[in-house]
């Protein structure tokens, strides 16, 4: 078992909007799980591969949702079919359809420079060469494997880095639409922040946090800053640190 691995589940949504979704993302960790504990390691890193793209696209989802201006302009040079499937995507998992090259060029909009995707891109291309029958084994150790899985992990924290202000953007939208409970989706706090933000958003443990540490002393001009209140504190009381849930 490449326990490293496992540390991919702190950027992967803490709840999805459909049991399809959930039972996908379950079943390529029971794939990497399995290839690896049998020395299948090429296979292993095919699923840790998809797990990893699967993550790009709900950082996608996430810059459509809170960035749609700047996401509408940066899909200049798609078909009028791909940009019109992707402005009406009901599941980040529509950007799949588009090549995996292309789609890494939106990250530019959490600031990830040219540089960077090529970086990126390169994972891509090594996918590609494991994925085909050349009559290569790419990984033949656990250790070769261990050391990939630390360099995807370097590419994933950085892009999570990156989609911070976005996610605050995102955070603070969320509070001042939720500010009049007889007006938003639900009343009850802990369920507008779990079927509104999280499933939402696909939001991860890593995300919550950024949410759970955002300043909201900007927002108290706001005519429902008490609720605001309400809803920070709930969710920092749902989503708990790590630390803390364990000693609960």
């Amino acid at each position: 078992m490449i326990e490293e691995a496992a540390d991919l589940e702190t950027y992967l949504p803490l709840a999805y909007r459909t049991p399809k979704e959930r039972d996908y993302i379950r079943f390529l960790w029971e794939a990497f799980n399995t290839n690896a504990e049998h020395g299948k390691y090429q296979f292993a890193f095919l699923a840790y591969h998809m797990l990893v793209m699967s993550f790009v696209y709900f950082n996608i989802w996430q810059i459509k949702l809170i960035r749609p201006g700047p996401f509408e302009t940066a899909m200049v040079g798609f078909s009028k079919d791909v940009e019109k499937n992707l402005m009406a995507a009901s599941s980040p998992f529509v950007f799949s359809a588009v090549n995996e090259r292309s789609v890494l060029r939106f990250l530019k909009l959490i600031q990830c420079d040219n540089a960077k995707i090529g970086i990126y891109a390169k994972l891509v291309d090594e996918r590609n060469d494991t994925a085909h029958a050349n009559g290569n084994i790419f990984f033949n150790s656990e250790g070769e494997m261990t050391r990939k899985v630390r360099d995807v992990m370097r590419t994933v924290e950085e892009i999570q880095r990156h989609s911070a202000p976005a996610i605050g953007e995102g955070y603070e939208s969320f509070l001042i639409a939720s500010q009049d409970p007889e007006e938003r989706e639900y009343t009850d706090e802990a369920q507008q922040i779990e079927e509104v933000l999280v499933k939402k958003f696909y939001m991860s443990a890593s995300d919550i946090a950024f949410c759970r540490d955002y300043d909201i002393a900007g927002l108290a001009g706001e005519p429902g800053f008490a609720a605001i209140q309400v809803l920070h504190q709930k969710l920092a009381e749902q989503y708990p640190p790590e630390e803390e849930a364990e000693d609960a």
